[in-house]
Formats: C-alpha cells, structure tokens, sequence
C-alpha cells in the first residue's frame, strides 16, 4: 500500500457523469458516537462506519487505552471494560480534533481526563473554553487548561447550561457527561447538527434519557449507568450528508444525470435553497435525491455558512467550486473559520476569478474556464473541493496532500470512477 503522505490524485476534466453513489456513514457522526461507546463496560457494536483515517486514529487510540476495538466491512465493536489511559497515545491526539471528545468519557467513568490540546485541519483558532465552560457547570474542575487538558470530578452535579457558542464537539462533551449526572440538565444553545443528533439517538438506545433531539435546547436526565447495544445487533450511523451534498455538487458541475441516496434529504435544506437560487436541476426524495447537470447556472448574491440548519461551513468550499461556473459575480461569506478560505489561492491557479476581500469574504466571478495545473488540498473539505474543480477543468489536474480527503472522506475516488470519471491515486 502506498503511505498516505506519498499519494496524489490525478484527474483528468470534462467527464461525464452518470450513474448512482451511495454515500457512506458520517464522519462527524461516527468519530463522538465511537468516544460515548466509553461510557459503558458493555460490548457496543457500530455499522454503517466510514473507513477513513480518522476512524482508523481514533481506534488505534483507543487500543492504547486498553480498549479492544476491531474495525471489519464498515462495522466496529468495541469494548471498553478494561479502560486505562495511562499510556494514551499523545502523538495521536495532537493530531486529531475530534480527540477532544473523550474528556466527557473519561471524566465520566474514571473521574479524570488529562490530554495534550488536540489538533486536526488548520482553520484558524479553535478554542476550547465552550468545553471546559460546560463540564465546570456539570461538577468537574479544571487543573490545567494551559499546558495540556486536565479535568477532575468528583461528584456531577446536574445544571442549567448556556453555552457560550454553539459548538458542536462542546455539546457533544455536555451531553456525554450530563448523562451521568443526578438531577435534570438543560443545555441551552446546543448545537443541533444531524451528526449531534446521531449521537444523542445512540446514547438513548444505550439508555440515556435525552430530549430536545434536533433543538438547540436539550433536557437530560441523569441516570446511573448505559448498556452497549450489541444485543440489539448494533447501531447504524447516519449517512454522510455533507459527502451527499459535495457527490451532488459534482453532479451539477458535469453533464449527466446522478442519484444519489442513503442520506435524510432534509439535513440539507440550506443547500437546497442555495442551489434553488443558483438554477440547479435536482429533484428529492426522503432518502434519495436525483441531480442533473449542463444547466446555466446562476450566481447568488451571498453564500453564508453560520450553524445548523443554516448553510454548513463544511460544504463551503465544494458550493464555492459551483459558483466559479455560475454566471455572475457572488460573494461568499465564511462566518465561522478565520482560515477556510485559504483553498481559494488554488482555485486561483486554475484560473478561477476571485477577489479575497479578508480571511472571511471573497467576490467570485464566473462562469471561469478552469485549467488543470498542481494544486494542493487544505483541509478535508477544501480537498473535496479540488476534486471537483478537477472534474470540470480542462486537462489534468494534480492534486497533492490527499491525506486530507481521505481523512473525511470513503474512497471518494471510486465512487466518482463508478460515475464516470477519471480519477485514479498514484504516487506523489
């Protein structure tokens, strides 16, 4: 197998796509769903799991925790009655953002979490005061948020929360603890992304009592202990609508027609909309939806990524791919990530008409002939993003440091192989 860091994506442009993708399970939702399957002794058994990087990481963090987890055909089991992470694997979770999220599991069942400040992609400043916010008012306290994250409880107590931004991982951690705690926690201002929602769904099949599901206003009784949902045959994590929304862009960008299915179509109705705006030919279904492309499309006024249900931020760069082919000027606004934008110096390259106005607004002219040349991913979803400028562009397009797509994303170049196109890995 060739390392990660030593691939390339090589795509060659102007394919027509047609045929049918079945997205893969959530990556946002997989990644806290496996960390809450820490809060009980029982086996859990997961399906529908993405095999991507991330998941990979986190298991084998888990292994260093003494955790027995195995990953085979897109299910895990996992078992975690001999928790320790006395030798946690620190390289791994400097690495990763999403190892944030076992700080509730372990404050929740060892009464402590000590972890080095997780990274991930670079998209500016992430703080963790939301988190640390919450889990105070739960009971735990803080002895080092400076050097590294470490937390101690010793008895939880149940609160009435605001949080003070609506983070998805800070709810996520919230949640996780208030499971335990004795009494009724409200949490106000919870974020209420699918992939939050698939996570309280499988703590409530697990046992936990938690309402408000998909509000951003959740109520959580306390209770003494979670079972594993092995003897229920497993829990299935929603599918990827954020994969679903970015296969449907590339749709749209190549004549053909493309269905796409195994997602809720309503967990995208903010891309809806803005596809509405722009001319797109689609139709939805509960589960599946049908696009077209070769239509004119049109530029939007303003794209503007804030929280769920507004438009996701995550699907910013692949929309922002649409509207360099869309005639008119469109402005894009990223609300959330002071570093997201920085993809669009690639877009550049490939002859893209774009003004960066600051690192969260840019003017995007189009419709712009794109051309092949060298470009890098920036982060997992600035990555989906060159593939599908290269799906359009004129000639062949080299795209370096794929890692990133790999990391959110389920053998995406097969799955556009399967439709048409012509992508193949190769070494860097």
């Amino acid at each position: 197998m060739i390392p990660p860091s030593s691939q390339k994506f090589i795509v060659e442009g102007q394919q027509v796509l047609n045929g049918k993708v079945t997205v893969s399970g959530s990556k946002n939702a997989a990644l806290p769903i496996l960390c809450a399957a820490l809060l009980t002794k029982e086996p859990v058994i997961l399906k529908n799991v993405p095999d991507i990087a991330d998941i990979h990481s986190l298991i084998e963090i888990f292994h260093s925790m003494k955790v027995k987890a195995e990953f085979k055909k897109n299910s895990v089991t996992i078992d975690a009655s001999n928790l320790d992470p006395s030798k946690i694997e620190e390289k791994l979770i400097c690495k990763m953002r999403a190892s944030i999220l076992l700080l509730a599991p372990l404050l929740a069942r060892l009464g402590q979490a000590k972890l080095p400040f997780p990274g991930g992609c670079v998209l500016g400043k992430r703080s963790v005061t939301a988190h640390t916010f919450a889990l105070k008012a739960l009971g735990a306290k803080i002895i080092d948020e400076t050097h590294s994250l470490n937390l101690k409880v010793q008895k939880l107590q149940a609160a009435q929360i605001i949080m003070p931004e609506m983070s998805v991982t800070a709810t996520e951690n919230a949640v996780m603890l208030a499971v335990f705690a004795p009494g009724t926690t409200q949490i106000r201002l919870a974020a209420a992304e699918p992939h939050v929602q698939d996570m309280c769904n499988f703590l409530n099949q697990m046992g936990a009592k938690i309402k408000g599901i998909g509000t951003n206003f959740l109520t959580i009784d306390g209770v003494k202990s979670l079972h594993g949902s092995a003897l229920e045959n497993g829990y299935s994590v929603t599918g990827d609508y954020l994969e679903a929304g970015t296969v449907a862009i590339a749709g749209l960008l190549n004549n053909g027609t493309v269905e796409i299915d195994g997602i809720e179509t309503s967990q995208l109705d903010s891309l809806w909309v803005n596809l509405e705006e722009a001319g797109a030919n689609y139709k939805l279904y509960p589960n599946r939806l049908i696009v077209k492309g070769g239509q004119k499309l049109n530029a939007i006024p303003m794209l503007r990524t804030a929280v769920y249900p507004s438009f996701a931020t995550d699907l910013q760069a692949p929309f922002s791919v649409l509207l360099t082919q869309a005639h008119g000027q469109s402005k894009v606004f990223e609300t959330l990530f002071e570093g997201r934008l920085s993809y669009l110096l690639e877009l550049e390259k490939m002859g893209a008409k774009i003004q960066l106005l600051n690192p969260h607004q840019a003017i995007i002219n189009g419709p712009a002939a794109l051309r092949g040349v060298p470009i890098a991913s920036c982060d997992i979803r600035a990555g989906a993003a060159m593939v599908l400028a290269a799906l359009c562009a004129h000639g062949t397009t080299e795209i370096s440091n794929i890692y990133y797509i790999d990391r959110g994303y389920e053998n995406l170049e097969g799955k556009l192989q399967a439709l048409g196109a012509k992508i193949k890995r190769v070494k860097a």
